[in-house]
């Protein structure tokens, strides 16, 4: 269910209408401190927010939002992981109250905020379930989704947080191997959950398919091979590897067990377009967001993105039911030449962990010399 309560005059009423929950891929405290939440919930169908690393680096970076809250923590003597730990959430909590009659009126459904456990967590699955338990209880607001990304050792996380009945957005997701395996870990999640008597209704999760940085990856070497019949697939994959994700979500919620968790009461997990935001300024600004409209599917889009859709998206309807074939054959063809999907989607997960370790790392740095700064 999505919230179409803005006018169907514009093209993120009509996208909502479209069954595609619309969801802000950015927070900071002056979004929440100036009404800016509130504003795009009212004018341009936002029914969620999500946060990286990369985010709350970028956010703490910038203003003086946070300044207050510093001096407080560093007056307090945290050290910098709890000092982070308090912001972060802070943030999130507050967002989730912003979002809460959303929630309430798509049935928990939507009006969702995540947060994401340390990205270098990525690779230990006790630490994870931890660190995933420690900020459902610090925030405690039913709106929350704890991001946990989909390695090996994620999966394991997935199933335990998911099992405590905690909901889960699932992020870094490249492969559709893994997707089916996303899925299962869920799935048995659910299960455990039922067993230990747990409420299914209450447990919601995402699956986050990135989407341009494929393109990024795959174009790269599509302009190694030089060809024609290369430099005519660039700006293909990205969309048909996740039109084919949702075919592989279909198909898994079709199935007996799946079905027999939804009688007793347990929510699909939707799938989640990220990185949306195009990265090659030839291509359409709204490309990854008209060429992926489909029921029950969210799309966190960068600011950049949604004001773009906001302004001259042209949504048709869905547009990638029955495209399964024509998706497949462009993976076909660049495995012709040469271009390894796994190898790809390996890369990708791999530089993924990396880079929200790298922004991890200058979130420490800002917050550091704030509570140095706040401390003198």
């Amino acid at each position: 269910m999505t919230d179409t309560t803005a006018t169907a005059a514009t093209p993120t009423a009509a996208l909502s209408a479209a069954g595609v929950s619309i969801w802000l891929d950015d927070l900071s405290r002056e979004r929440i401190n100036t009404g800016n939440l509130e504003k795009l919930i009212a004018e341009k169908n936002v029914v969620g927010v999500t946060t990286n690393p990369t985010i709350f680096a970028a956010a703490l970076s910038k203003g003086e939002a946070y300044d207050e809250q510093v001096r407080q923590l560093a007056a307090a003597g945290l050290d910098v992981d709890d000092a982070i730990f308090e912001i972060t959430t802070d943030d999130v909590a507050k967002a989730s109250d912003i979002f809460h009659s959303v929630y309430e009126r798509s049935n928990g459904v939507d009006g969702r905020v995540s947060i994401e456990v340390a990205p270098a967590l990525a690779h230990d699955a006790k630490a994870t379930i931890a660190a995933a338990k420690k900020l459902s209880d610090k925030i405690q607001k039913p709106n929350v989704m704890i991001k946990i990304p989909a390695t090996v050792e994620g999966l394991e996380a997935i199933t335990e947080t998911i099992a405590a009945g905690i909901s889960v957005n699932v992020t870094l997701i490249f492969s559709l191997e893994r997707y089916r395996a996303v899925i299962d870990a869920y799935l048995t999640g659910l299960e455990k959950a039922k067993e230990a008597g747990i409420d299914l209704s209450g447990i919601h999760s995402v699956a986050s398919f990135f989407v341009s940085r494929v393109d990024t990856e795959v174009d790269k070497r599509l302009s190694a091979i030089g060809t024609d019949e290369a430099e005519g697939l660039k700006s293909k994959a990205g969309i048909a590897n996740a039109r084919l994700a949702y075919e592989v979500y279909e198909q898994q919620f079709a199935t007996e067990r799946a079905k027999l968790l939804v009688q007793a009461g347990a929510n699909e997990q939707r799938p989640l377009w990220a990185s949306t935001g195009v990265k090659d300024p030839n291509l359409p600004d709204t490309l990854y967001v008209e060429a992926l409209v489909a029921p029950n599917v969210v799309n966190t889009m960068p600011e950049k993105t949604l004001d773009a859709t906001f302004d001259h998206g042209h949504i048709t309807g869905d547009t990638v039911t029955g495209t399964y074939a024509e998706s497949n054959d462009v993976l076909n063809k660049l495995a012709d030449l040469g271009i390894s999907y796994d190898d790809v989607t390996e890369t990708l997960e791999r530089e993924g962990v990396e880079k929200f370790n790298v922004s991890w790392g200058e979130l420490v740095e800002t917050v550091k010399t704030a509570l140095e700064g706040a401390a003198k």
